[in-house]
């Protein structure tokens, strides 16, 4: 290692302070500091040629610091939460989450997208946005390229949720819970969730807030078969049997007893918190340093598929959702 490699952590780094500013300047939370940080470094990529050593310290960045984040982020996941929102908001996520990787899956083959990416859209839509794909990215190798573009498929149709939604859960008469329970479940970013819930009513907007974390939790399965998934295609690509050890991401087992000990009490609210929101920074950094190591024309090589992929997903989870609250009375 030498000065390089560190100045390309640096980079990362500073790219995530910036964003994080830029986030708390915004009058709604519209856009969260991973899409910022993301489209920051895209940008400078764009501008700037960074040598052999400072790109070690990059990828760095984007790939270990980014396993080391996940793990704080399991500190800060209370599986129990979830008996605080209800069954009625776990039925509608079970749904949403079946349409999002049941329909992703058929979408991604009729449009010939790889996996990694086609899944990676799905996590974001289904789960919440920026945190999924960027918890599962590594659990299955996937390429920078995939990443930034899952994360910029997810932002679009985001800003779309949040003008569309108030409008539409008004023409449609919702009550607050109704319509929390809706954009808790079928809005994608955490932060997207708060702009959509209070540009309703207050109340909408705690309950939305309150389902969404809740539906936070489903990454703790969504890792799990997702390494599961990674592992079995690892092997049948390969000649050699090789051993699990290489192939199995073994920093999840950290983030499963980090949340297991969050769970059971061990880890206080408080540093929890703590953990929490040094996992979203360092997340912050790791998607700055997947922008500066990414190339525009990485990007153009998968066309407007992955895009289409993201709009049909996200079309069917805000119906399914509807649906499925119609079919329980809840609207």
């Amino acid at each position: 290692m030498n000065l390089k490699f560190f100045i390309g952590i640096f980079a990362a780094v500073l790219i995530a302070v910036v964003s994080q500013f830029i986030e708390s300047l915004l009058p709604l939370p519209i856009i969260g500091a991973s899409v910022i940080a993301l489209l920051i470094g895209l940008a400078l990529n764009a501008f700037v040629n960074f040598d052999k050593d400072t790109k070690k310290g990059i990828q760095f960045m984007s790939k270990r610091a980014l396993k080391f984040a996940i793990i704080l982020l399991g500190a800060s996941l209370n599986i129990t939460i979830i008996l605080n929102v209800g069954k009625l908001s776990l039925m509608v996520m079970i749904f949403t989450l079946i349409t999002c990787f049941g329909g992703g899956y058929f979408v991604g083959k009729l449009l010939g997208l790889n996996w990694k990416l086609s899944n990676l859209i799905s996590a974001g839509t289904g789960i919440c946005g920026g945190s999924a794909i960027a918890a599962i990215a590594p659990v299955i190798d996937a390429e920078d390229s995939d990443i930034a573009y899952a994360m910029s498929a997810t932002f679009l149709f985001d800003i779309l949720m949040i003008i569309l939604f108030p409008i539409i859960g008004k023409a449609l008469g919702l009550s607050d819970m109704a319509y929390g329970l809706w954009a808790g479940t079928a809005v994608n970013d955490t932060s997207s969730v708060v702009a959509a819930g209070y540009a309703f009513s207050e109340a909408a907007g705690d309950f939305a807030t309150m389902v969404k974390l809740t539906r936070t939790l489903a990454i703790i399965p969504t890792v799990l078969i997702f390494s599961y998934v990674n592992m079995k295609v690892s092997h049948s690509g390969s000649n050699k049997k090789g051993s699990i050890s290489s192939v199995f991401p073994w920093f999840i087992v950290f983030f499963l007893i980090a949340s297991l000990l969050n769970s059971i009490g061990i880890i206080s609210p408080e540093f929890a918190h703590g953990l929490k929101q040094l996992s979203k920074f360092i997340m912050v950094a790791s998607l700055a340093a997947i922008g500066l190591n990414t190339e525009f024309s990485e990007m153009k090589k998968s066309g407007i598929n992955p895009m289409i992929h993201g709009f049909i997903i996200s079309l069917l989870v805000v119906l399914v959702a509807l649906g499925v609250e119609y079919a329980m009375g809840i609207v």
